[in-house]
């Protein structure tokens, strides 16, 4: 790190503690507050365009960071998927919901249900909470979905799971992949680079830069048979993946 951007980090410091962190935490618990009035008043789309957005925005502004966003004409307008996108830092999610432009639900673990603010505010966002723990569990998922995924509304999942400690692309989990082609949906992956710089994995350690979201043509899962699974996972972990590199980001593998 050169000594100019020591010098700027060291100076963003106290605005940090005395200005974003209390800010991003009023402003979280204002935006989940007015969701929720929101959900109750109108919709769960009206909430997501609304503000979902806005949330992110304003945190994204008072980081700050800029947000670039390519292969937006890849989204067919009322057609929906199942998003899927590499994750390497809580602004991943920031990103995603301020400026993918469409009405997504998110795919959560059901244990998330349980945390106080959090769950309660998922639940009646339209979010889908997954239960892992049996095919039959999964089932139920999946015809939760089923219900909620019309009209252009999309699903996103995180299909590493969690972030990458290392920067380097995980491997990819089931889940998406079983949604999508049990529902006939396409799959959009989305890869995001720059947002591991502004907040690293751990901790508070956020600073101002620039995040690049790169959307890319939708796969059509209608060829992808039951035992076609993993080839549909690793064509989808491909286009992310190659993206990675291209941006400086990632490396091949064997």
């Amino acid at each position: 790190m050169g000594f100019t951007r020591k010098l700027i980090r060291l100076l963003y410091q106290p605005y940090k503690l005395l200005v974003f962190i209390p800010l991003s935490l009023l402003a979280t618990c204002f935006f989940v507050a007015m969701g929720v009035v929101v959900v109750f008043l109108f919709n769960d789309r009206v909430a997501h365009r609304t503000t979902g957005v806005w949330w992110s925005r304003f945190i994204a502004c008072i980081t700050p960071i800029r947000v670039k966003v390519t292969g937006r004409e890849n989204i067919v307008k009322g057609r929906s998927y199942v998003v899927i996108a590499n994750h390497q830092s809580h602004y991943d999610i920031l990103v995603l919901y301020g400026w993918l432009g469409i009405n997504i639900k998110w795919v959560i673990k059901s244990e998330l249900r349980k945390v106080p603010v959090f769950g309660y505010a998922g639940e009646i966002g339209g979010n889908i909470y997954i239960d892992r723990s049996s095919p039959e569990a999964l089932r139920i998922t999946l015809n939760a979905a089923r219900s909620k995924i019309v009209d252009g509304t999309s699903i996103i999942i995180l299909p590493e799971g969690t972030r990458t400690l290392t920067g380097e692309l995980g491997e990819f989990k089931n889940g998406a992949f079983v949604i999508a082609r049990e529902l006939n949906l396409p799959v959009l992956p989305v890869t995001i680079t720059g947002t591991r710089r502004i907040l690293p994995p751990g901790g508070w350690n956020v600073f101002p830069g620039t995040a690049i979201m790169t959307i890319h043509p939708a796969i059509e899962t209608a060829g992808y048979g039951e035992d076609q699974l993993d080839r549909l996972k690793e064509r989808s972990r491909g286009v992310i993946l190659a993206e990675l590199i291209a941006r400086g980001q990632g490396k091949r593998e064997s």
